[in-house]
């Protein structure tokens, strides 16, 4: 087997076994190599689709200058959100699907129009946005104790886990994403605020950035699909048991509820 093929299995076992499997960097993958990365999340994805998954979207990480400083990267990442990761607003998400939970707030663009040009502008993202909608994606990591690198977090399909998605969608002319604020609560208590901003500045430069990237790469961002475009403000461990919501000025609310029994 490849070095892509071994960094693949150890992180499909893991998510299938509960048990975290050490870094792949400088022991399966090279340090820094984020093109062999990419290559490692997509022999996973590929594994999904044959085994019945429909791909929904995609989700954007490391938009946050923060977050990129503290790993060492100047761009952000990405990874492909399934029909098996979604949650319906408020239902109850067993804390056995999950490895490391973490909650994060973000906005959901869902497009009307294909984007699949490498040159692509925000004037371009903004006709090809049907809709926004409130998102919580519950980030999960695959690696011990989120050690991770640029590497490790691209490989393991950009640490994603699941996402839930709001119910009132709004139209983009009626939102300023730039000054949207979010406060993210838990038991009626602010665990996490922050604004769009945050995101490269404009979530909208996100999805710019992915419909480029993906154009790049031979794929391309579709009419129906999900974007996350990036947290607003920092991720939250989960605790067992407990139920975040995310209010996001302009868009409304969007809630995690969470089982009791024990995080993995």
């Amino acid at each position: 087997m490849t070095d892509i093929e071994l960094a693949a299995g150890e992180l499909l076992q893991a998510r299938e076994s509960g048990k975290p499997c050490p870094p792949l960097r400088g022991r399966l993958l090279p340090e820094g190599d984020v093109a062999s990365a990419y290559r490692v999340q997509q022999h996973q994805v590929r594994r999904w689709l044959d085994a019945g998954h429909r791909r929904t979207g995609a989700k954007i990480g490391l938009t946050s200058r923060a977050v990129q400083e503290n790993l060492g990267v100047h761009q952000p990442d990405f990874g492909v959100l399934l029909d098996s990761m979604a949650v319906p607003d408020g239902d109850e998400i067993a804390t056995d699907r999950l490895l490391q939970p973490r909650v994060e707030a973000e906005i959901a663009f869902v497009l009307g129009a294909d984007l699949p040009e490498e040159r692509v502008t925000t004037v371009d993202v903004i006709r090809a946005v049907d809709h926004l909608l409130p998102a919580i994606e519950i980030v999960d990591s695959r690696v011990a104790g989120w050690d991770i690198s640029i590497v490790d977090t691209v490989a393991d399909n950009a640490s994603s886990g699941l996402f839930v998605l709001g119910t009132t969608p709004r139209r983009l002319a009626d939102v300023d994403l730039r000054l949207a604020g979010m406060v993210l609560e838990h038991a009626g208590e602010p665990v996490s605020v922050g604004a769009a901003a945050a995101c490269m500045g404009n979530p909208l430069h996100a999805v710019a950035w992915l419909a480029q990237t993906m154009a790049r790469s031979g794929d391309s961002l579709r009419t129906g699909d999900v974007v996350l475009s990036g947290a607003l403000g920092p991720m939250v461990p989960v605790t067992p048991g407990a139920s975040y919501e995310a209010r996001i000025s302009g868009l409304g609310s969007v809630r995690a509820c969470f089982s009791k029994g024990d995080a993995a």
